[in-house]
């Protein structure tokens, strides 16, 4: 069985990240990323909300335990991808509203393997997941609306075209291929659809 090491962020490192302190969760209530509702002006509108994350099932880069100082990282960099995507594909007077229902990132720690040391251990069995719930509309009218579990089990396989130095580098290529199966094709189709026989 192939396995690798993924690259754990530092203290350093994640000291350097901006501050994230709005999206920061907390059981009683979402959590959300700086601005209630982000948009991306000149495409179309997103709004991403992290919810319950405190109990998501694995959510830190560096401790098998996420603080909210993890949660804020994690959470900071799948929105950021998110929003790239979205300038993307999603055009002007889209609106996309995801809600994260948990992360699972590639990859275990594993303690009794390294004493002392926080290491992700990444093997072929331990894929990325996530679940979202999300709604894509056009004005008033609902284009698609789901909630999904996604998963990538090849994602050690599969073309990866991020660093080996991005901790996210697989969580965002399965987010690359939902983006385009969910939202890009669909959006295609109603464009399709639109256009005068």
């Amino acid at each position: 069985m192939r396995s690798a090491i993924r690259s754990c962020l530092t203290a350093a490192v994640l000291a350097a990240l901006p501050p994230m302190a709005a999206l920061a969760a907390s059981p009683a209530a979402p959590s959300a990323p700086p601005a209630a509702s982000p948009s991306v002006p000149a495409e179309g509108k997103l709004s991403v909300t992290f919810v319950d994350a405190q109990h998501y099932t694995d959510a830190a880069y560096t401790h098998p335990y996420a603080s909210d100082k993890d949660l804020a990282a994690v959470e900071g960099d799948i929105f950021r991808h998110l929003q790239k995507l979205a300038r993307r594909g999603l055009p002007p007077g889209d609106t996309l509203k995801i809600e994260v229902l948990d992360i699972d990132l590639a990859g275990r720690f594993e303690p009794w393997r390294f004493p002392g040391t926080d290491l992700r251990v990444v093997r072929d069995i331990t894929w990325p997941r996530m679940t979202l719930r999300y709604t894509l509309s056009r004005g008033d009218r609902v284009l698609a609306s789901a909630e999904e579990r996604i998963s990538d089990m090849n994602f050690m396989m599969s073309a990866n075209l991020y660093p080996d130095s991005d901790p996210l580098r697989y969580e965002k290529a399965m987010l690359d291929d939902w983006f385009d199966t969910r939202i890009v094709k669909r959006v295609a189709t109603q464009a399709s659809r639109a256009e005068p026989g």
